[in-house]
Order: C-alpha cells, then structure tokens, then sequence
C-alpha cells in the first residue's frame, strides 16, 4: 500500500509539473492558438485548359510566369499595409502607369499631413468642429486643393510603393491578389521568397499566361479572356460568384473561350488560411490539389486554316491594287457535309493605317456579318419550288424578260433558251434569273401577264423564308459560338421584291450559312449543325500530350428536307454542271480541278453599306459569292466563298471569289494528300499510346 501511494504521489506530482509548464511557461502560445480560426476556404486559380487543332497541334497554352501575390486580412491595418509595400518596393520593380491622380492625392494626403491639413483654413476647421462640415466634405475640399506641383513632389520611388499598395488595397479579403506577374525577374522572386516572413499577407507563387502558337490566326474566334486585374465582368460577377468562382478570376470574355467557359476553367486549388481574430494570415494548408482545364480539340485545321487566311490576303492585296474604293473584306469557311465540323473558317479586312495598307483577322466575320449573297442561293430556291409543289424536276419553263407594269425589264443575264424554253438544271448552269422569277411567282399564286401588275399573296414571304429557313438561311446554324448573326431580313413594301429574294438579292445571309446551305444540299438533304469543337479531353501533365477522351461531339441533324426520290440529285446535277459543262459559269476556273468539284456561282447587286456608307451614300456595288463541295459524286468538303462590295460596276468586274475558291480548294486537297503520305506528328503519336494506356487502366478497374 506504501509503495502504491508513492506512485500515485509521484503521478500527481508530475501532472502538477506539466501543468505548470502549460500554464505558466506555453500559456501565451496556446492562448494564441485557442485564437486561431481554421474555417477561412479560399481558392487558387489554376491553368485553363489547352487547344489542340484536329491534327493534335496547340492552338493555345499556358506560359507559366512567376508572380508575386498580397492576400488581404478581414481586418486589414493600412499601416501595416503601407509598410509591407514599402518593403516591398526596394525588392521589386513595379510599373506605376495604372497609378491614377486619385490615388496620388490620397496617397500625398497621407504622405503630408501637414500639408493636407494647411489646405483647410481656420474658418472651415471651426466649422468643421461644429459639426457644419463632414470629415469626407473636409477630405474632397483637400482633394480638390491639391495642385500638380503638390504632385511633382512625389518620388518615382514613392510611386513605386504606391503602385503596389494600389495592388494590395484592390484585392478580396482572404483572396491573393496579383501584384506582379509579368516580367517577374529569378533575382526578384529569390529574394522576395527570401523576405516573406518579414513581409505579413506577400507571397510567391506561379501563374500562367494565355498564349497563341498561330499568333492572330484565328484569333477572333479562339476569344479572350479577362486579366487578373479585371477579374468577373461586372455585368455576370453573380453569375460567376454563385458558381464557385473569386472576383479576381480570369474567365472568357468571348466566343470559344466564353462558350466552353466549364470546360476550360479547371478545378481550383482549395486553401485553407489559418488566420488570428484580426484576421491576419497565420499559416496556409491545401485541402485539394487543383487540376488545370480540360483540353479543347477543334475540327479547325490549322495548316488549311493559315493556308486560307493567306490566300485571302494575297488576293485581296491583288484586287485592290486596281480602284476598287470599297472592296476591303473577304471570307471562306470550309466543313464536312457529312458532320458539321468547320474545317476553316478564314476571314480577312483590309485597312489603310497610317498611310499603310494592313491586313487583319476577321474571322468572326463568317458568322457575326452578312450579305446579300446573289445567285449562289438558287438551289434552294429550286428546291423550294419543288417542295411547294410549283414546279417538278426536269420542268422547262420559257426564260424570257419580264416586262411588268411600271417596273424596269427584268431578265437573266444571257441569251436565253427560245420559246421551248429552259430545264431546272440548265438554269442552275448558267443562273437564270427569270426561272427563278416564275417559280417565285407560282409559289405567291401570281402568274406573269406581260404589262400585267404581280398580285403576289401574302404568305409568299413568310413560305419562301420558311423553306430557306431549312437549308439554314435566315435562321442561327447552331454553331457552338455565341453571338451568331442570323442576316437580315429585308422590308417588304412591295409583293414584287419576292422575285429579288429568289435571286438572293433581297435578305443577307452570313457566310457560315452559305456553307450550311450548300453542305445540306452536298449531303443529300440534312441540314447539318456546324461546329468548331471536335473533342473535350482530359488534362494531363506531361508535355506534347493529349489525354484520353472525355467527351466527343457528335454529328447533329437539325432538321430533314422533305424531298421526294430524285428532287437533291436535280440539284445536285445543276451545281455539277456549273463547274464541269462548258457553258458553266465556274466551269472555266474548276473545270480541269481533278477533285470533280460542282458549285453555284453568285453576284448580288445592292446600295454599297459597309463603313464608308456615311461619305458614299446610294454607290452601288457588287457582291461576288461561290459556294461548292467536292468530289460532286461522293463530298468530303463543302466550300462557301464571300467577297462583299468586290467593284463598282460591270465594267470593272473581277472574279475574285473564283479566284480565291479555286485556290482554296486546290490547298484542301493538296494538304489532304500531304498528310496522309507523311508519318503522323508527335502529338498525335502521343495521344494514341496515352488514350490506349488509359482504355487499359479503365477495362482493368
């Protein structure tokens, strides 16, 4: 029992001990740590995803950039705050030209109170003790009083901390602000890492800039996003907010960057800040590792894509060498009739800058802008005449001038076919403009009497839009971009105007639905939802990779013509005949192409309204279209071509959109060939050997 009470004394004596020690020598420690908060969750932005091309070559990357970051406590002490900057700005060197006046006079106001306080006279700080004048009215009357010669005193080294302080102020509380992330030199991210325990709420990190391997090629289209200065457009700031994201993440602005905004975004890095009652960072641990974005793949091909871009840009510089004032935009987009996917979609503008002609990217131009495209939409206008019931194929009708009470003559364009008058598919050859007249006519429920009125019905219109509508004329594609343009549809105040719109010359159409239109009538009747992204795949990290699949898009078919057996491959036959029969009007730039092309050739004459309208009001102009796929018997391509406001009259006429869809197709099928001769790139290489380890690994689990 002795020896047992003797253990018991000694165990109390040393719990006794150890208490003392905790309460009397580490009680300020574990005070603090009582004081601690570990419920502060932020997140750490991460890469977005990478672009690929259809072939596995990067479009757009990441460049990783050293950055230096200020994370701002809940309580933030603006002394601290000006002393960390301070510090700060003998480590680094930080550019001052976002410093704005305000923030000079605030900071004078800070740097001299003295001074500040002298800017108020005694009868005004009277007033102000007896409460006549706020202390914010007293702060804008000093504010107002600062002189730029009070300005000038301040130090390119002053402005320095000021520059930086500006970064720290601008930021979230428990949210890293970007302070420096451009230009950020080794010797600068040393020795701040070197000094981060003298330097409360700064540290170093690694962030990413947005790179582009075709420069501008394209560049419209691939979209921006916003700076890490700019953070969450304001207008969608609680949109984003409410999905997880920080005011100061970069997201896409536009287009491929904004529609696939998910995809590309990643999954952040989860921090969790250890922070003191005031709220000052302590300590930070990783609750989740973040994943940079998933990875775009593009049904672009860029080598046919820049090939394009340059032929466009050549032929534009060509054309206007000659006086051609108004001409200064050209485009073409390619596809797959057969999927959807856009194989290109180039789009050029000519400026004169600074007394310099400059050629530009104008891409987007393919969806965002639109034309009366001219005689290039007749299929459709056949077609829909066949589907109304009005004409049937192999139909002749007499292609002779209109002559209409108090109109001008209207007639086609060449010698016509006599008083046996003239087939479905020869007018497609050689673009008659009166069959298409007639067959709009019957479709209102008019029949032509010469010097006769038109008694056009009401719901022509409405019928010939809606069947238009179907090829994808007049109405969105679906292209997976936004702001897609759907043209305009002109303002009907006479019945008569239904015989220009069967001719095309009467709504616009943008050029990605000239391609839409003629890969529907390529196909064999399926109007075909274009799109620009192929593939979505997973991240990974090693170089020259591209991961496994997570999601391929597949082909959609909007909408099904209604067409009898026989009625697409009249069509088809005259679009042949175009480019292969000698009295074709393309036939003389396609008829000896190996790849058996077949095509409709267009020129939509109109009041020019580009951007010079308001100096040249009611020139008239020339626009000159084509569209066409190939091979005619089994297509692999379809091809729309645009070239707005080309000339001025008859006299100067040039074809410059055979001249660009003859070069375009000849490179089609020339990089087509040369790439399948050639061993494919590492890339690809890589993306095989990765999705097959991956499909293993998975059949294995």
């Amino acid at each position: 029992m002795n020896m047992l009470f003797f253990v018991v004394f000694l165990l109390f004596s040393a719990l006794i001990f150890r208490l003392g020690i905790v309460q009397i020598v580490q009680g300020e420690d574990y005070q603090r740590k009582i004081e601690r908060t570990e419920d502060v969750t932020v997140n750490t932005s991460v890469p977005r995803g990478k672009i690929y091309d259809r072939d596995g070559e990067v479009v757009v990357d990441n460049m990783p950039q050293n950055a230096i970051t200020y994370t701002r406590s809940s309580s933030p002490d603006t002394e601290e705050m000006m002393q960390t900057a301070e510090k700060l700005a003998k480590l680094i060197e930080k550019e001052t030209d976002q410093v704005t006046e305000r923030d000079m006079k605030d900071f004078w106001i800070g740097q001299n109170e003295e001074k500040a306080k002298a800017k108020i006279s005694d009868a005004e700080w009277a007033s102000y003790e007896n409460d006549e004048l706020t202390e914010d009215e007293i702060y804008d009357m000093q504010l107002e009083r600062i002189t730029e010669e009070d300005l000038k005193e301040l130090s390119a080294a002053q402005l320095e901390v000021l520059a930086i302080y500006r970064e720290f102020t601008s930021g979230y509380a428990q949210t890293p602000q970007i302070v420096k992330n451009q230009n950020v030199t080794d010797v600068e991210y040393a020795v701040v890492s070197e000094n981060l325990s003298s330097l409360p709420g700064v540290n170093t990190t690694t962030d990413w800039e947005r790179t582009y391997s075709y420069d501008n090629t394209l560049k419209t289209v691939l979209g921006n996003i916003s700076s890490s200065k700019e953070g969450l457009p304001k207008e969608m700031a609680d949109y984003y907010l409410a999905r997880g994201y920080s005011r100061n993440d970069r997201v896409g602005k536009s287009y491929l960057e904004y529609q696939y905004e998910d995809v590309l975004r990643g999954q952040k890095t989860k921090m969790k800040n250890i922070t003191d009652k005031s709220g000052n960072v302590l300590d930070s641990e990783i609750i989740t590792e973040g994943r940079r974005g998933k990875d775009l793949v593009l049904t672009i091909d860029m080598d046919l894509q820049t090939a394009l871009e340059q032929i466009i840009e050549e032929e534009l510089r060509k054309a206007k060498s000659g006086y051609h004032p108004f001409l200064d935009r050209a485009f073409v987009t390619m596809m797959d009739p057969n999927t959807g996917e856009v194989l290109a979609m180039a789009g050029k503008k000519y400026e004169v800058v600074d007394g310099k002609a400059e050629v530009f990217d104008f891409a987007l131009g393919n969806m965002t802008t639109s034309y009366a495209m001219g005689s290039s939409v007749k299929g459709a206008t056949v077609l829909t005449g066949y589907m109304t019931g009005v004409n049937t194929p192999g139909e002749y009708i007499v292609d002779e001038p209109l002559k209409l009470a108090s109109t001008p003559t209207k007639s086609s364009w060449f010698n016509r076919g006599g008083a046996f008058g003239i087939s479905d598919t020869y007018a497609l050859m050689r673009s008659s403009n009166v069959y298409m007249f007639k067959t709009a006519m019957e479709i209102g429920g008019a029949r032509y009497v010469p010097n006769g009125t038109l008694k056009i019905s009401d719901d022509a219109f409405p019928t010939m839009r809606k069947y238009f509508g179907q090829f994808g004329l007049g109405v969105k594609t679906g292209i997976d971009l936004p702001n897609e343009s759907t043209g305009y549809k002109g303002f009907v105040d006479q019945p008569g105007k239904i015989l220009d719109f069967s001719i095309g010359q009467f709504d616009t159409y943008t050029p990605l639905q000239l391609a839409q239109y003629v890969s529907t009538i390529a196909n064999g009747g399926y109007r075909m939802q274009p799109h620009i992204v192929k593939e979505i795949r997973e991240p990974v990290s090693e170089t020259n990779k591209i991961g496994p699949i997570a999601e391929e898009i597949q082909p959609t078919v909007l909408n099904t013509l209604d067409l009898e057996p026989g009625w697409i491959e009249q069509v088809q036959e005259g679009f042949r005949l175009v480019a292969q029969a000698s009295e074709g009007t393309a036939s003389s730039y396609f008829g000896d192409a190996p790849y058996k092309m077949a095509a409709k050739t267009g020129t939509a004459e109109g009041v020019y309204d580009g951007p010079l309208k308001e100096k040249n009001k009611n020139e008239m102009t020339w626009n000159v279209t084509l569209v066409g796929y190939a091979p005619y018997d089994n297509p692999e391509v379809a091809m729309a071509v645009v070239v707005p406001w080309a000339y001025e009259d008859s006299s100067s006429s040039i074809p410059i959109n055979h001249y660009i869809g003859r070069r375009a197709m000849d490179k089609y099928f020339e990089l087509k060939e040369q790439k399948a001769s050639r061993k494919p790139s590492e890339a690809v290489i890589d993306q095989e050997v990765l999705t097959k380890k991956e499909t293993e690994a998975a059949e294995t689990e």
